[in-house]
């Protein structure tokens, strides 16, 4: 049980990072804006340090992006997104686990219309691959919108329902042209790194190097409400591993104090042969120790068995509005199964030597007395 609590726990808390992170990047640098918006409203040079001479070993990928909103235009319905430009240093080999149907796009030094669409909005508004497509942006400088034909090159589905009813994403020179911003100019960065417990400590070098005017913000802080959520899985496991530790040390402690009192003739005899009070302590003990091992034994083969079949078949599945993922995901590490191992056998140890004193109680004389 606890072995399965802690590989679907951290297989959960895993999947959804890696889902956000593949969209966004682990660390974003933008303007500092008035408000919370995912919008680009204020553009960035991307000439900067941190972007053209990368000196931190812990990224792994920086890539150039803007956000505009839009509406997306079909004969019969319409629909409100955001517009999510890249540019030729996008990371497509992480983005591609998410793509189910298509291409991305193509981009280089041409604007390309071609956009790839969520298999949601695909959905939604009847699209297709290779389909027509017309948005219309808010111009900033103009009361009257601007629209732009674009292609259906792909379509993807992370499975986020948060983002996958908003986002578009296409060539960032349609967002740079309507804004009339020059081509050096961008929304923001999208950092990856290569290992997300170190996120903050990365954040915290790239706020030393990046210009004052610069803001530092890392996905966790971005995107709290999902971040708090799924840190509670911690508590959760936490509080899963003290009950079921503690009712197997109390079934314990129960057998062997039951097994002292059925033996108290016998460690008499023992006693009265020269055995010492510690000695007979051990022996209990031990035969403790093998009946845990032989539990862990069992409990590996069946939990890994059940995480394994898990992994092979996704025959335990979730509601995606709710979990974001579809299936419960599991994660087997190897170094987490030796530490719990060792470290019931440990607590259940301790919890055995109290009640093993019990012998020292113990009589020789009242012992042996016949009845």
């Amino acid at each position: 049980m606890m072995l399965i609590s802690i590989s679907t726990g951290l297989g959960l808390q895993k999947t959804i990072q890696n889902k956000v992170s593949s969209f966004f990047g682990h660390i974003t640098i933008s303007n500092f804006q008035n408000n919370s918006s995912q919008l680009s409203r204020n553009p960035v040079s991307i000439e900067q340090e941190f972007y053209l001479n990368n000196n931190i070993n812990d990224i792994n990928h920086i890539q150039s992006v803007a956000y505009k909103s839009g509406v997306i235009l079909t004969d019969t319905d319409f629909e409100g997104i955001i517009f999510k430009g890249i540019n030729d240093d996008f990371n497509f080999k992480i983005f591609s686990q998410h793509m189910v149907e298509g291409k991305i796009p193509n981009i280089n030094n041409s604007v390309t219309r071609e956009v790839i669409i969520s298999k949601y909005l695909s959905e939604r508004l009847k699209l297709k691959l290779n389909q027509k497509l017309k948005v219309s942006f808010l111009n900033t400088n103009s009361s009257i919108p601007s629209e732009r034909n674009f292609k259906i090159s792909g379509i993807y589905d992370t499975g986020l329902n948060e983002f996958d009813e908003t986002y578009i994403i296409g060539d960032i020179k349609h967002i740079q042209l309507i804004n009339n911003w020059e081509t050096n100019q961008i929304g923001s960065f999208e950092i990856f790194i290569n290992d997300f417990d170190k996120m903050k400590q990365v954040s915290s070098q790239l706020y030393e190097i990046s210009s004052s005017n610069l803001d530092v913000i890392d996905i966790s802080q971005k995107f709290f409400e999902i971040f708090n959520w799924i840190a509670l899985f911690d508590m959760n496991i936490l509080l899963i591993i003290v009950i079921m530790i503690l009712v197997s040390g109390i079934n314990m402690i129960t057998a062997l104090i039951v097994t002292i009192l059925e033996k108290s003739k016998l460690i008499g005899v023992l006693r009265v042969v020269g055995s010492t009070k510690s000695s007979l302590r051990n022996i209990f003990l031990i035969n403790g120790v093998y009946l845990i091992s032989i539990g862990l034994l069992f409990g590996n083969i069946i939990g890994l068995g059940l995480i394994f079949f898990q992994k092979t078949t996704g025959f335990i599945e979730l509601n995606p509005e709710t979990y974001y993922v579809s299936v419960v995901p599991v994660d087997i590490n190897l170094f987490n199964i030796i530490l719990l191992n060792f470290g019931i056998i440990f607590f259940c140890f301790l919890m055995l030597v109290i009640p093993s004193y019990i012998i020292n109680r113990i009589s020789p004389t009242d012992s042996l007395k016949i009845n």
